[in-house]
């Protein structure tokens, strides 16, 4: 059994589609595209397929990940081309890699987000954003299917600032307003701090409130790297994997299998 992991976005309008919603149309790519897939045991066996992290409906992504499990092996590029073509303009798959370490879950625990603020001076979000890091603890509600929960959103912040955005990498509207973008790098604790709960912090510390909501891409998911204070890619051990591991048996067997009598 061949496992692949894919790396999709959410684009655009594509960013208002649900974990449920991607998760139908991913199904019928895979459908469409004949992908010979493993199915799970039981009374009611279902496709192998193993989603990671998904980010909240109403976000932008460009890394979303995934785990498709395979009952016969294919090329992870052309697979991925594959799959592309089937999926909607917006939810596109962007990377694919044949997974050779366990634990991809594992390795996202850190996500870099982008908040475009319209209708928000710079400098104002620049003094919230210096008092939200001065500040011990930040707490804030959100409503749960339990109800109204209190937690601290400042202890799963690593860096958050104010960048020029020229500098900024995706964004779903043009930039053609006055606005300030914000970049968020958060660990992914329980309970999981999201981009809306450090706005609501924001609001809580300095009284920000933009008068829309804000815009927000999630551009990187995965391990933080201490000592350089970055998000690394997830799928980066796979890779690495392919490049350092020794011959197959096969093809070992076939380097040492004696010639034959010459014709």
């Amino acid at each position: 059994m061949q496992r692949i992991r894919l790396r999709y976005t959410k684009r655009g309008r594509l960013r208002f589609t649900s974990h449920r919603d991607f998760q139908r149309a991913f199904e019928r790519a895979l459908r469409r595209s004949e992908v010979p897939m493993a199915y799970s045991a039981g009374f009611t066996p279902h496709p192998r397929v193993s989603y990671a992290n998904a980010a909240p409906t109403g976000t932008g992504s460009e890394a979303e990940y995934l785990e498709i499990a395979l009952a016969e092996p294919r090329d992870p590029a052309v697979l991925r081309e594959l799959l592309d073509e089937s999926m909607p303009v917006g939810l596109d798959i962007i990377d694919a890699v044949e997974a050779h370490t366990s634990g991809l879950a594992d390795r996202l625990t850190a996500s870099v987000w982008e908040l475009r603020l319209d209708g928000v001076e710079p400098a104002d979000v620049q003094k919230a954003v210096e008092a939200f890091l001065a500040a011990e603890a930040v707490e804030v509600q959100r409503r749960t299917k339990n109800g109204m929960r209190t937690f601290d959103t400042r202890g799963a912040v690593v860096s958050l600032e104010v960048v020029p955005a020229t500098v900024t990498a995706e964004a779903d509207r043009p930039l053609d307003n006055a606005c300030a973008i914000l970049r968020l790098v958060v660990r992914h604790l329980t309970p999981a701090v999201r981009p809306d709960d450090v706005l609501s912090g924001l609001r809580a510390v300095a009284d920000l409130t933009p008068p829309v909501p804000a815009a927000v891409t999630r551009l990187a998911q995965g391990l933080f790297d201490e000592e350089s204070g970055t998000v690394t890619d997830p799928l980066a051990p796979d890779r690495e994997a392919v490049t350092t591991a020794p011959p197959t048996a096969a093809v070992t067997a076939d380097a040492k299998a004696p010639e034959g009598p010459a014709a």
